[in-house]
């Protein structure tokens, strides 16, 4: 069995030397689009959401977007329909395209309600416990294939070191995927206006058999109260459309050193979009995500205004795209809860510490609660400033 499976590794190294010295990617002519899960794979569940239901959604109105400004590229959808799709079929019907990119539309779930925002993959070694985890939730559809064993090579999609045999699949285009998954990326953050998560590698097998740069976006989390409210709504799925479509383009120019600007100066949006979301200037673009509220001063919200003190130290926990009553729900059980706003986003926090020490007590306190991404973040008289900073005026 091990003499088959090295023969195997063999076959694959001579496959991708042969693939990097081809000349390859001058064009983007073909777009396979891939909306995720279908059919009795419902992939994750928000409250009120699926994911292959979202994930069909916002496929449909990238296609149009493409077929209405790019005529020059052909678009294949690995589904149309509420349909399953095992994972090898999806990669064999991009092959067979002959496409130059691949995109894997999906949304993410967590058991923290508070994890929120986009992160784009592209096929690698797991970088992270957290990058292993969402690549097994994703895999995990292969076990309702038939004859899953045979047709992966015995792919446990439990087994990290499985990943690492199927990483080496996509080294030939990993430049190539991390340009177009760093366009997404910007695009949520800078226009839609999400959380930005980043770039990530993992090893996905909807990824690891396509012969192309390929990509797997996360377009946001159905556990997060907020994010599911956004990709349920018209306007949020029209605005993810649209920023993927834009990374493409951008992409396009990229590779074909063509100016492609024409293809944002179109007359309207995809019938799938709602009529308000219609710019008045005529540009085809989505209305950005409006600029957050000020922090109101009135109400249970009001943060007390304070007299000027010396560093304070206090510990993150939560945000949000929107503002929350300091006395929510979510909040029970927290004390001195606060907020501030950053980059657009309602920051939470708790404790009021003197010193780095004792928020570094705090911030264990939050961990063991289950906020595990809480972090200690310094103020000085209400501003947030960086730790150095706090260092360099406290002399510790």
């Amino acid at each position: 069995m091990t003499g088959k499976r090295n023969s195997r590794v063999f076959r694959i190294v001579i496959l991708l030397l042969l693939l990097s010295v081809t000349v390859w990617g001058q064009k983007v002519n073909t777009v396979v689009i891939d909306a995720g899960h279908g059919g009795h794979d419902t992939g994750a569940l928000g409250k009120n959401s699926r994911e292959k239901d979202v994930a069909l959604s916002i496929a449909l109105q990238i296609r149009d977007y493409i077929k209405q400004n790019l005529p020059d590229v052909k678009v294949v959808m690995t589904r149309d329909q509420d349909v399953f799709v095992e994972l090898y079929r999806r990669a064999k019907i991009a092959n067979e395209s002959n496409a130059d990119l691949f995109i894997s539309i999906h949304c993410n779930s967590t058991k923290s309600a508070i994890v929120m925002g986009t992160e784009t993959f592209v096929m690698g070694l797991h970088k992270s416990d957290a990058n292993l985890s969402v690549a097994k939730a994703e895999n995990a559809a292969i076990l309702l294939e038939d004859d899953y064993v045979s047709r992966y090579d015995g792919f446990d999609p439990n087994s990290p070191e499985g990943n690492i045999f199927f990483s080496m699949m996509q080294n030939t285009f990993l430049n190539k995927s991390l340009d177009f998954a760093g366009r997404v990326q910007a695009n949520f953050r800078d226009r839609v206006k999400m959380y930005d998560r980043g770039v990530k590698q993992a090893g996905f097998l909807v990824l690891y058999k396509t012969a192309m740069p390929g990509v797997l976006i996360e377009c946001g989390f159905l556990s997060n109260a907020a994010d599911e409210k956004f990709l349920l709504s018209p306007k949020g799925q029209a605005q993810i459309a649209y920023g993927i479509y834009r990374s493409l383009l951008e992409y396009k120019t990229s590779v074909e050193k063509k100016d492609y600007s024409l293809a944002l100066n179109k007359d309207s949006l995809p019938e799938q979009s709602v009529a308000d979301n219609k710019p008045a200037n005529s540009v085809n673009e989505p209305k950005q995500a409006p600029e957050m509220p000020v922090a109101a001063k009135t109400g249970k919200t009001t943060v007390p205004e304070q007299k000027p003190q010396g560093v304070r130290y206090r510990v993150q926990f939560a945000l949000y795209p929107d503002e929350k009553p300091v006395d929510s729900p979510e909040f029970k059980g927290i004390d001195k809860v606060k907020y501030y706003k950053h980059n657009n986003m309602f920051k939470y926090t708790t404790g009021d510490e003197p010193n780095l020490e004792s928020a570094m007590k705090l911030r264990q306190d939050m961990v063991a609660k289950g906020y595990k991404d809480a972090f200690v973040v310094p103020f000085l008289n209400e501003k947030r400033i960086t730790i150095e900073e706090a260092k360099r005026l406290t002399g510790n």
